[in-house]
Protein backbone atom coordinates (compact mmCIF):
# COMPACT_ATOMS: atom_id res chain seq x y z
CA UNK A 1 0.00 0.00 0.00
CA UNK A 2 1.63 2.73 -1.22
CA UNK A 3 2.13 5.69 0.98
CA UNK A 4 0.94 8.24 -1.69
CA UNK A 5 -1.83 8.37 -4.36
CA UNK A 6 -1.89 7.62 -7.83
CA UNK A 7 -2.62 10.68 -10.25
CA UNK A 8 -1.53 13.29 -12.23
CA UNK A 9 -2.55 16.45 -13.96
CA UNK A 10 -5.27 16.42 -16.58
CA UNK A 11 -5.79 19.61 -18.58
CA UNK A 12 -5.65 22.57 -16.53
CA UNK A 13 -6.63 20.38 -13.38
CA UNK A 14 -4.31 20.53 -10.47
CA UNK A 15 -2.86 17.33 -9.14
CA UNK A 16 -5.24 17.55 -5.88
CA UNK A 17 -8.52 17.47 -7.74
CA UNK A 18 -7.38 15.38 -10.54
CA UNK A 19 -6.65 12.93 -7.65
CA UNK A 20 -10.04 13.59 -6.24
CA UNK A 21 -12.12 13.04 -9.19
CA UNK A 22 -10.49 9.54 -9.76
CA UNK A 23 -12.41 8.43 -6.67
CA UNK A 24 -15.89 7.26 -6.10
CA UNK A 25 -18.12 6.47 -2.91
CA UNK A 26 -18.99 2.60 -3.29
CA UNK A 27 -21.83 1.92 -1.70
CA UNK A 28 -21.93 -1.73 0.02
CA UNK A 29 -24.23 -4.32 1.54
CA UNK A 30 -25.17 -4.43 4.92
CA UNK A 31 -23.28 -7.72 5.55
CA UNK A 32 -20.02 -6.13 4.35
CA UNK A 33 -19.54 -4.84 8.54
CA UNK A 34 -19.30 -8.71 9.46
CA UNK A 35 -16.96 -9.22 6.37
CA UNK A 36 -14.67 -5.72 7.88
CA UNK A 37 -14.32 -7.15 11.71
CA UNK A 38 -13.24 -10.97 10.32
CA UNK A 39 -10.26 -9.07 7.85
CA UNK A 40 -9.50 -6.86 10.99
CA UNK A 41 -8.87 -10.15 13.18
CA UNK A 42 -7.50 -12.36 10.50
CA UNK A 43 -4.63 -9.53 9.28
CA UNK A 44 -3.73 -9.24 13.14
CA UNK A 45 -3.37 -12.33 13.57
CA UNK A 46 -1.28 -12.81 10.92
CA UNK A 47 1.32 -10.37 12.55
CA UNK A 48 -0.07 -10.30 16.48
CA UNK A 49 3.15 -9.38 18.02
CA UNK A 50 4.63 -6.31 15.46
CA UNK A 51 0.79 -4.56 15.71
CA UNK A 52 0.71 -5.19 18.86
CA UNK A 53 3.85 -3.89 19.49
CA UNK A 54 3.00 -0.92 16.84
CA UNK A 55 -0.13 -0.17 18.56
CA UNK A 56 1.85 -0.04 22.18
CA UNK A 57 4.16 2.20 21.29
CA UNK A 58 1.32 4.76 19.69
CA UNK A 59 -0.20 4.45 23.15
CA UNK A 60 2.85 4.97 24.65
CA UNK A 61 3.46 8.07 22.83
CA UNK A 62 0.38 10.01 23.70
CA UNK A 63 0.84 9.23 27.34
CA UNK A 64 3.94 11.00 26.88
CA UNK A 65 2.45 13.89 25.35
CA UNK A 66 -0.22 14.42 28.02
CA UNK A 67 2.73 14.92 30.44
CA UNK A 68 3.52 18.39 28.51
CA UNK A 69 1.62 21.25 30.86
CA UNK A 70 -1.45 22.92 29.38
CA UNK A 71 -1.12 21.83 26.05
CA UNK A 72 -0.26 18.13 26.60
CA UNK A 73 -4.25 16.96 26.56
CA UNK A 74 -4.83 18.78 23.33
CA UNK A 75 -1.73 17.51 21.63
CA UNK A 76 -2.68 13.82 22.83
CA UNK A 77 -5.52 14.02 20.79
CA UNK A 78 -4.74 15.69 18.21
CA UNK A 79 -2.32 12.61 17.62
CA UNK A 80 -5.29 10.47 17.09
CA UNK A 81 -6.07 10.64 13.62
CA UNK A 82 -2.31 10.38 12.88
CA UNK A 83 -2.33 6.85 14.97
CA UNK A 84 -5.26 5.58 13.27
CA UNK A 85 -3.78 6.17 9.72
CA UNK A 86 -0.64 4.52 11.17
CA UNK A 87 -2.16 1.30 12.08
CA UNK A 88 -3.95 1.33 8.60
CA UNK A 89 -0.87 1.33 6.94
CA UNK A 90 0.40 -0.95 9.13
CA UNK A 91 -2.52 -3.62 8.28
CA UNK A 92 -2.78 -3.07 4.55
CA UNK A 93 1.32 -3.48 4.42
CA UNK A 94 0.34 -7.16 6.69
CA UNK A 95 -2.54 -7.75 4.39
CA UNK A 96 -0.31 -7.57 1.22
CA UNK A 97 2.33 -10.10 3.02
CA UNK A 98 4.47 -7.62 4.00
CA UNK A 99 5.94 -6.91 7.81
CA UNK A 100 4.88 -3.56 9.41
CA UNK A 101 7.77 -1.79 10.88
CA UNK A 102 8.25 1.11 13.36
CA UNK A 103 9.27 3.25 9.71
CA UNK A 104 5.57 3.89 9.12
CA UNK A 105 5.75 6.73 11.82
CA UNK A 106 7.12 8.07 8.95
CA UNK A 107 5.18 6.97 6.55
CA UNK A 108 2.69 10.99 6.66
CA UNK A 109 6.15 12.62 6.57
CA UNK A 110 7.30 10.68 3.81
CA UNK A 111 3.90 10.93 1.83
CA UNK A 112 5.24 14.79 1.11
CA UNK A 113 4.71 18.12 3.22
CA UNK A 114 1.53 19.15 2.16
CA UNK A 115 -0.42 15.81 3.66
CA UNK A 116 2.17 16.21 6.82
CA UNK A 117 0.40 19.30 7.24
CA UNK A 118 -2.86 18.25 6.10
CA UNK A 119 -2.54 15.51 8.75
CA UNK A 120 -1.57 18.41 11.45
CA UNK A 121 -4.91 20.14 10.94
CA UNK A 122 -7.00 17.11 10.44
CA UNK A 123 -5.49 16.24 14.19
CA UNK A 124 -6.11 19.82 15.42
CA UNK A 125 -9.52 19.65 14.28
CA UNK A 126 -10.36 16.46 16.12
CA UNK A 127 -9.33 17.30 19.29
CA UNK A 128 -11.19 20.81 18.91
CA UNK A 129 -14.36 19.14 18.20
CA UNK A 130 -13.73 16.64 20.90
CA UNK A 131 -13.29 19.00 23.35
CA UNK A 132 -16.13 21.32 21.97
CA UNK A 133 -17.92 17.77 22.49
CA UNK A 134 -16.54 17.67 26.01
CA UNK A 135 -17.66 21.65 26.57
CA UNK A 136 -21.56 20.48 25.79
CA UNK A 137 -21.41 17.96 28.19
CA UNK A 138 -20.46 20.37 30.96
CA UNK A 139 -23.74 22.57 30.88
CA UNK A 140 -25.52 19.26 31.93
CA UNK A 141 -23.23 18.43 34.99
CA UNK A 142 -20.81 22.00 35.72
CA UNK A 143 -17.51 20.03 34.23
CA UNK A 144 -17.35 16.87 36.32
CA UNK A 145 -17.58 14.70 33.52
CA UNK A 146 -15.18 16.33 31.49
CA UNK A 147 -12.74 16.76 34.34
CA UNK A 148 -12.68 13.41 34.88
CA UNK A 149 -12.38 12.17 31.46
CA UNK A 150 -9.39 14.27 31.34
CA UNK A 151 -7.85 12.97 33.98
CA UNK A 152 -8.03 16.11 35.92
CA UNK A 153 -10.37 14.64 38.60
CA UNK A 154 -10.86 11.28 40.19
CA UNK A 155 -14.48 9.33 39.46
CA UNK A 156 -16.05 8.82 43.19
CA UNK A 157 -18.44 6.47 44.08
CA UNK A 158 -21.48 9.96 44.77
CA UNK A 159 -20.10 11.30 41.19
CA UNK A 160 -20.82 8.17 39.08
CA UNK A 161 -24.07 7.97 40.82
CA UNK A 162 -25.38 11.47 39.75
CA UNK A 163 -28.20 11.97 37.46
CA UNK A 164 -26.44 14.87 35.49
CA UNK A 165 -23.33 13.18 35.33
CA UNK A 166 -25.04 10.02 33.86
CA UNK A 167 -26.80 12.68 31.34
CA UNK A 168 -23.09 14.12 30.76
CA UNK A 169 -21.63 11.10 29.75
CA UNK A 170 -24.47 9.75 27.53
CA UNK A 171 -24.58 13.48 25.67
CA UNK A 172 -20.56 13.11 25.40
CA UNK A 173 -21.57 9.19 23.87
CA UNK A 174 -24.62 10.92 21.48
CA UNK A 175 -22.23 13.48 20.59
CA UNK A 176 -19.33 11.70 19.73
CA UNK A 177 -21.33 9.52 17.41
CA UNK A 178 -21.14 12.12 14.19
CA UNK A 179 -17.81 13.08 15.38
CA UNK A 180 -16.55 10.08 14.62
CA UNK A 181 -18.43 9.59 10.96
CA UNK A 182 -16.87 13.21 10.43
CA UNK A 183 -12.51 11.32 11.14
CA UNK A 184 -13.54 7.65 10.40
CA UNK A 185 -11.94 8.06 6.65
CA UNK A 186 -10.91 11.21 6.99
CA UNK A 187 -7.19 10.52 7.79
CA UNK A 188 -6.71 7.84 4.96
CA UNK A 189 -8.76 10.38 2.39
CA UNK A 190 -6.15 12.83 3.49
CA UNK A 191 -3.16 10.95 3.05
CA UNK A 192 -4.12 8.59 0.11
CA UNK A 193 -6.02 10.61 -1.92
CA UNK A 194 -4.59 14.10 -1.11
CA UNK A 195 -8.25 15.65 -0.09
CA UNK A 196 -8.33 18.76 1.82
CA UNK A 197 -9.19 17.58 5.78
CA UNK A 198 -12.50 19.68 5.84
CA UNK A 199 -13.63 18.16 2.85
CA UNK A 200 -11.90 14.72 3.98
CA UNK A 201 -14.41 14.81 6.60
CA UNK A 202 -17.21 16.10 4.76
CA UNK A 203 -17.20 13.00 2.42
CA UNK A 204 -15.84 10.77 5.21
CA UNK A 205 -19.78 11.44 7.30
CA UNK A 206 -21.40 11.06 3.45
CA UNK A 207 -19.91 7.70 3.57
CA UNK A 208 -20.37 6.45 6.66
CA UNK A 209 -24.25 7.69 6.45
CA UNK A 210 -24.62 6.45 2.83
CA UNK A 211 -23.21 3.01 4.24
CA UNK A 212 -24.86 3.01 7.84
CA UNK A 213 -26.00 -0.30 7.49
CA UNK A 214 -22.89 -1.99 6.94
CA UNK A 215 -21.32 0.27 9.85
CA UNK A 216 -24.11 -0.79 12.01
CA UNK A 217 -23.62 -4.39 11.51
CA UNK A 218 -19.89 -3.63 11.88
CA UNK A 219 -20.43 -2.04 15.30
CA UNK A 220 -22.66 -4.75 16.73
CA UNK A 221 -19.56 -7.18 15.23
CA UNK A 222 -17.01 -5.79 16.96
CA UNK A 223 -19.47 -5.16 20.09
CA UNK A 224 -20.40 -9.06 20.28
CA UNK A 225 -15.97 -9.57 20.07
CA UNK A 226 -15.47 -7.48 22.89
CA UNK A 227 -17.91 -8.87 25.01
CA UNK A 228 -17.24 -12.58 24.34
CA UNK A 229 -13.84 -11.21 24.59
CA UNK A 230 -14.96 -9.81 28.16
CA UNK A 231 -16.71 -13.52 29.34
CA UNK A 232 -13.88 -15.90 28.45
CA UNK A 233 -11.36 -12.98 30.55
CA UNK A 234 -13.81 -12.92 33.16
CA UNK A 235 -13.58 -16.72 33.71
CA UNK A 236 -9.67 -16.73 33.29
CA UNK A 237 -9.56 -14.09 35.78
CA UNK A 238 -11.64 -16.13 37.89
CA UNK A 239 -9.81 -19.45 38.10
CA UNK A 240 -6.56 -16.85 38.34
CA UNK A 241 -7.71 -15.81 41.54
CA UNK A 242 -8.59 -19.27 43.04
CA UNK A 243 -5.28 -20.46 42.35
CA UNK A 244 -3.91 -17.66 44.02
CA UNK A 245 -2.09 -15.63 41.49
CA UNK A 246 -1.37 -12.26 42.28
CA UNK A 247 -3.16 -8.77 41.21
CA UNK A 248 -0.24 -8.03 39.08
CA UNK A 249 -1.11 -11.05 36.71
CA UNK A 250 -4.36 -10.24 36.78
CA UNK A 251 -3.96 -6.80 35.88
CA UNK A 252 -1.36 -7.75 33.30
CA UNK A 253 -4.07 -9.78 31.47
CA UNK A 254 -6.60 -7.22 31.64
CA UNK A 255 -3.86 -4.46 30.41
CA UNK A 256 -2.95 -6.81 27.63
CA UNK A 257 -6.76 -8.26 26.59
CA UNK A 258 -7.43 -4.36 25.88
CA UNK A 259 -4.25 -3.68 23.79
CA UNK A 260 -4.55 -6.57 21.61
CA UNK A 261 -8.45 -5.88 21.40
CA UNK A 262 -8.04 -2.28 20.55
CA UNK A 263 -5.09 -3.81 18.02
CA UNK A 264 -7.13 -5.74 16.01
CA UNK A 265 -10.13 -2.88 16.04
CA UNK A 266 -7.90 -0.23 14.49
CA UNK A 267 -6.53 -3.06 11.84
CA UNK A 268 -10.16 -3.32 10.44
CA UNK A 269 -10.85 0.66 9.76
CA UNK A 270 -8.39 0.02 6.72
CA UNK A 271 -10.77 -2.50 4.85
CA UNK A 272 -14.17 -0.27 5.35
CA UNK A 273 -11.57 2.79 3.52
CA UNK A 274 -11.21 0.27 0.79
CA UNK A 275 -14.91 -0.85 0.25
CA UNK A 276 -16.13 2.46 0.97
CA UNK A 277 -13.82 4.88 -1.69
CA UNK A 278 -13.04 2.85 -5.05
CA UNK A 279 -10.86 4.84 -7.52
CA UNK A 280 -11.96 4.54 -10.87
CA UNK A 281 -8.69 3.57 -12.37
CA UNK A 282 -7.00 2.69 -8.82
CA UNK A 283 -3.85 0.25 -9.47
CA UNK A 284 -3.44 -3.43 -8.39
CA UNK A 285 -1.16 -2.34 -5.25
CA UNK A 286 -3.02 0.87 -4.18
CA UNK A 287 -5.57 -0.59 -1.45
CA UNK A 288 -5.50 -3.86 0.13
CA UNK A 289 -7.77 -6.58 -2.33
Amino acid sequence: MPTGSPGGCAGLQSPRLDRFLRMKLQLVPARTGLLWVRLGARVFWRQPMALTALFFLCMGCMSAVTLLPIVGTVLALAMIPSVTLLMMVAAAQTHLGKQPAPTLLMAALRSGRERARDLVVLGLLYAGCFLLVLALSALVDGGEFARVYMGMAQLTRDMAESPEFEAAMWLSVLLYLPLSLLFWHAPGLVHWWGVPPVKAMFFSLIACLRNLGAFTVYGLGWTGVFMGTGIVVSLVLTVASELGMGAGVITSLLVTTAIVLAAMFFCSVVFSFRDCFEPSDKPADATPD
